[in-house]
């Protein structure tokens, strides 16, 4: 395989953090994401408030007020250190959950809960993302690790891109979470947010089986459609890779 030929199905395959679930084909979803700048110093802070928070967003899955929510720590990337997502069935749900959450906090908690001077304290700078789920499959395992790869597309293109995923790509991953090489992929769309235009996310079990899964799927993309990955390349080049650690999730 050339190095060209490499990096292209990188861009294509390499595909979390935030995991998208397996759904009806007409139900919608909506993954509101939280990015955040830590001190690492002080980073532990915010997971132990997020893991003392933890039962009480769990409790908001299991009463349907949202569809899934979780917490992520830098294992490999870039700047961000901490995720926190949650998902919802429209824009105006996963927007209004903000609000519900930290009043389900409160009430537990009180609203002079000093945890948020900590969390800013621990986390002073974040990036917002919104995105549409397009396409995904999750297994019956939780993922421990999960590769997002976050791409700078050409806006006028984009929907082709979509469309390579859809009709090459899913089959191929799909039928690795079937066999439990993956615990989940997705496929996302921006909705609001930075210039991140998609975003693909693998998760497995453990680290080794992440890279071994990622590896076979590039070999298994060219082997099947050489132009559909160069394609891909094409459209969604620029990107930005993270591994995460996936702490904690409720779906």
């Amino acid at each position: 395989m050339t190095r060209t030929r490499s990096m292209g199905v990188t861009l294509a395959l390499s595909l979390l953090a935030v995991p998208a679930l397996a759904q009806d084909d007409d139900a919608e979803r909506y993954t509101y994401a939280t990015y955040m700048h830590c001190d690492v110093a002080l980073e532990s802070r915010a997971d132990s408030i997020m893991k003392r928070n933890a039962p009480i967003l769990d409790g908001l899955v299991e009463d349907g007020t949202i569809l899934a929510w979780g917490w992520m720590s830098h294992h490999t990337g870039g700047d961000w250190r901490r995720i926190r997502y949650h998902q919802a069935a429209s824009p105006e749900a996963a927007m209004a959950a903000l609000e519900v959450m930290g009043k389900a906090i409160a009430a537990v908690h009180g609203d002079d809960d000093p945890a948020a001077g900590v969390m800013a304290e621990a986390c002073p700078r974040h990036d917002d993302y919104l995105w549409q789920v397009e396409a995904g499959n999750a297994g019956k395992e939780r993922g421990k690790v999960g590769f997002s790869v976050y791409h700078f597309c050409d806006i006028n293109r984009e929907d082709r891109a979509d469309e390579i995923v859809t009709e090459h790509i899913a089959p191929i991953l799909d039928k690795m979470v079937e066999d439990g090489k993956l615990t989940s992929w997705g496929w996302q769309s921006h909705v609001i947010g930075g210039r991140a235009r998609r975003l693909q996310t693998m998760t497995a079990v453990d680290m080794g089986a992440l890279l071994s899964a990622r590896q076979e799927a590039i070999a298994t993309i060219y082997e099947e459609d050489d132009k559909a990955g160069t394609e891909f390349s094409d459209i969604c080049g620029p990107h930005v890779d993270y591994v995460w650690n996936i702490v904690h999730e409720a779906q």
